[in-house]
């Protein structure tokens, strides 16, 4: 009895600081960055669907959620802050629709684990990064307006960026499940 208490332990030890590191992970990514209006082009999108595919939808959207909540409560985890505000403020700017389709996004790729075909692994993580870009460019209709080029500001310079990313995914997916083995 002793011992699955010591191993349950354990486990939870291992998720947390996975969570912490990918939070970690989510502001590095968040921080390279090509400035565009109205939105900056990052490598959240990599990396939300890293955690997804790398840990299951559980993990992933743990890691994503506490990243937002850290966001909203100041931490300066965002990508444009602290230069363009903190917390609720900047979390309900241009970026918001996006931000809240990595949780969706996550959970998709996340349901993806230990897909076998290429073909199907790469159709998976357009339809997941495809939701981040739904709410973003949603969100951003009711910020700068509906009679704006919403596709040309907050999805075009972003394609080619999206399908390297997605491309570079499906190639190292088979050794990227391997890190569940972790926790």
């Amino acid at each position: 009895m002793e011992l699955i208490k010591q191993i349950q332990n354990s486990k939870i030890q291992k998720t947390i600081l996975v969570v912490f590191v990918g939070t970690i992970l989510l502001t590095l990514s968040a921080k390279i960055k090509i400035p565009f209006y109205p939105v900056p082009m990052t490598m959240q999108t990599f990396v939300v669907l890293f955690l997804g595919i790398s840990f299951g939808y559980k993990i992933g959207l743990a890691t994503v959620s506490l990243y937002l909540i850290e966001g909203i409560i100041g931490f300066p985890v965002f990508s444009n802050s602290p230069e363009k505000g903190i917390g609720l403020a900047y979390f309900t700017g241009p970026t918001m629709g996006y931000l809240i389709g990595f949780l969706l996004a996550t959970f998709l790729a996340g349901y993806m684990r230990h897909e076998k075909n290429n073909f199907f692994i790469f159709i998976k993580l357009i339809i997941s990064v495809s939701t981040i870009y739904i709410l973003g460019l949603l969100w951003l209709g009711n910020i700068i307006g509906w009679d704006k080029s919403l596709f040309q500001l907050g999805a075009k310079p972003f394609l080619l960026a999206e399908l390297f990313k997605i491309l570079l995914l499906t190639v190292i997916y088979k050794k990227i499940i391997i890190l569940k083995k972790f926790i």
